[in-house]
């Protein structure tokens, strides 16, 4: 008899707390996040200013919208190969993340080839098409979406040719042949130039490890050099600047923290706003206010004239007024 007791208690506690927790596991009824701990994998390509601010714009507004203790994050950095990308995206996929957070190209093709299932949102990515990963920036049809950090490649070379002789400049267009992204900008690059008559060369380096050597051609050829966001030409600024600057050739890029380093100019996008638009996405996403699937791909809200000015002071070159100077702020 007292066995029966317990029982029935049991059965009535059990059903009291199904009815509290409900069949979404610990999802509040409300549609907030309740207790639901949500785990987020970050796989960020390779390491440099631009990526890094996007995943920390990316992990502050998450934090934010869904509260510091209904999420964890597994960031993992590829170091710029491919090889890595796989297995940070294979584990991933078998941990069971709810959501995956891909800070460039390489690092989006490799999740989005890893699993069909599991939300990818995408972030410092140039064009989602050229990239392969959805069917279109406006219906993306599968299960990845995200933030492009494409300016208007056209604005940029107008930046770029604001500091030369249109008459007497040759531009050298710089990028990395193993980045889609880049090869796409260059595309773009390459059409405006001849639109305006200006005289071009191409010049592309397979990898790092080509950089020193195709800079160095590119300024002995041409007296102006352009560089689209290029992860890997972004983690070897220095060595451009140390070429470019001594030659006297003005150099305009697609990111704010290439300039900084070493370029005269950039049309800037914040990365660290285009990673707080990236988490807005994710929020919708994990509290089933939007399908991945259904959701247009994103793009920075403003960009901004920033200028380098030591090297502007190294090459005696005056700014106009509406450029801002970068600061280490």
């Amino acid at each position: 008899m007292k066995m029966k007791k317990v029982t029935g208690l049991l059965a009535m506690t059990v059903a009291a707390v199904m009815a509290m927790t409900g069949c979404g596991g610990n999802d509040a009824a409300d549609g907030s996040t309740g207790n639901k701990v949500y785990h987020i994998g970050i796989i960020q390509q390779m390491e440099h200013g631009s990526l890094d601010q996007a995943t920390k714009g990316f992990e502050d507004k998450l934090t934010e919208l869904l509260g510091e203790d209904n999420v964890e994050f597994d960031y993992q950095n590829a170091q710029g190969e491919q090889a890595n990308c796989t297995t940070i995206s294979t584990k991933f996929v078998s941990d069971g993340c709810d959501l995956i957070m891909a800070n460039a190209t390489t690092a989006l093709q490799t999740a989005a080839a890893a699993t069909s299932d599991i939300p990818i949102v995408g972030t410092s990515v140039t064009d989602y098409v050229t990239a392969g990963v959805v069917e279109s920036n406006e219906a993306p049809g599968k299960n990845v979406t995200g933030v492009s950090d494409l300016a208007s490649v056209e604005k940029q070379i107008d930046v770029l040719m604001q500091f030369c002789d249109k008459e007497s400049t040759k531009v050298a267009v710089v990028y990395c042949s193993a980045e889609p992204n880049s090869t796409y900008q260059a595309e773009l690059a390459k059409k405006y130039l001849e639109e305006q008559k200006i005289p071009y060369a191409i010049y592309t380096a397979a990898d790092s490890n080509e950089i020193q050597a195709v800079v160095t051609k590119a300024v002995a050829d041409c007296n102006a050099m352009y560089i689209p966001t290029d992860n890997t030409f972004a983690n070897n600024m220095e060595i451009v600047k140390n070429i470019a600057v001594p030659a006297r050739v003005p150099t305009v890029t697609g990111a704010e923290a290439m300039c900084e380093v070493g370029a005269l100019a950039t049309l800037s996008i914040s990365y660290y706003d285009l990673g707080v638009a990236t988490g807005k996405m994710a929020a919708k996403i994990l509290k089933g206010e939007s399908k991945v699937e259904e959701m247009p791909i994103e793009y920075a809200p403003q960009f901004t004239k920033k200028y380098n000015k030591d090297i502007c002071d190294e090459l005696g070159i005056s700014v106009p007024d509406d450029y801002e100077a970068i600061t280490n702020e």
